[in-house]
């Protein structure tokens, strides 16, 4: 199964699990406003979800006057990879990661942090740029967020069931799915929404550094980006919303063995790997 088809089932199956959590709470008519609120939050996520991340990750735009260097290198990638110039930004952390938003390749960005700049040689650089550049062109970034925000969503309507039945209860006889469902529906819906997302996820982040190892012609120096890169943030993890934090190139949050089964980003000794092997 190719890595787009595997993503376009994947997130029909959240669409799915949206709506019968919906059914499961409020019966059809549940249903049709869970399908009618996805509508919703994928429409405010399509215009405005770009703007939020690089609020909330506190990134600031920067112009070629104030940093050449990097414009140049963005400039050059995206005319490789046929891509419309992203916006560049630069986030002050000493931390190196990166990351890409927007809606679509003419309303992107690019955003690098201080401490990324400083570590990497220029090829490494490079790989990281066009990992994200990679996420641009595949349209990632559109199909993360709506999958976050379907999974975050999903996690809303079991906290609503819990409480409608602390206030409120509910019989069998309901027109939805009764007690049984709604205690299904506040456990495993937002456990499987989770599971979708981290699969959605994890595969786009493959699939990026596929097309980015292709931009920049070296798949060898972007598996050397990512090793140092796991490294220090592993050492020194970045203050970040985990909202955002599956947008990042590496995870920016450390956590447990256990948590790494459930992280959005997949093993990185398996992407090393897998780009080493693309490097021969």
């Amino acid at each position: 199964m190719t890595s787009m088809l595997k993503t376009g089932v994947l997130m029909a199956a959240l669409t799915a699990l949206f709506m019968i959590a919906g059914q499961v709470l409020g019966g059809q008519s549940g249903m049709i406003i869970a399908l009618i609120l996805a509508l919703g939050m994928n429409f405010f996520s399509y215009w405005f979800s770009d703007k939020l991340v690089l609020k909330m990750s506190g990134a600031q735009e920067v112009s070629s006057a104030a940093a050449p260097e990097l414009h140049q290198m963005v400039a050059t990638l995206a005319s490789r990879a046929e891509l419309p110039m992203p916006k560049v930004y630069i986030m002050h952390q000493d931390t190196p990661n990166a990351f890409a938003t927007g809606r679509n390749p003419a309303h992107s960005a690019v955003a690098v942090t201080t401490g990324l700049m400083r570590i990497l040689n220029r090829e490494e650089l490079e790989g990281v740029v066009a990992h994200e550049l990679g996420h641009i062109k595949n349209r990632d970034i559109l199909i993360s967020t709506i999958a976050a925000t379907m999974a975050g969503a999903i996690s809303s309507l079991a906290t609503m069931a819990q409480w409608a039945m602390i206030f409120g209860g509910r019989s069998d006889d309901d027109e939805g799915g009764g007690l049984l469902g709604s205690l299904a529906m506040m456990i495993v819906a937002p456990l499987a929404a989770s599971l979708v997302q981290m699969a959605i996820s994890r595969s786009r982040e493959y699939q990026a550094d596929a097309t980015g190892a292709a931009i920049c012609g070296n798949a060898r120096s972007l598996a050397s980006a990512l090793n140092q890169l796991e490294n220090a943030n592993r050492r020194h993890p970045m203050q970040v919303n985990p909202a955002t934090a599956q947008m990042y190139i590496v995870n920016p949050l450390t956590s447990g063995r256990l948590a790494h089964l459930f992280s959005t980003h997949p093993p990185i000794q398996e992407r090393i790997k897998r780009l080493n092997e693309l490097g021969r």
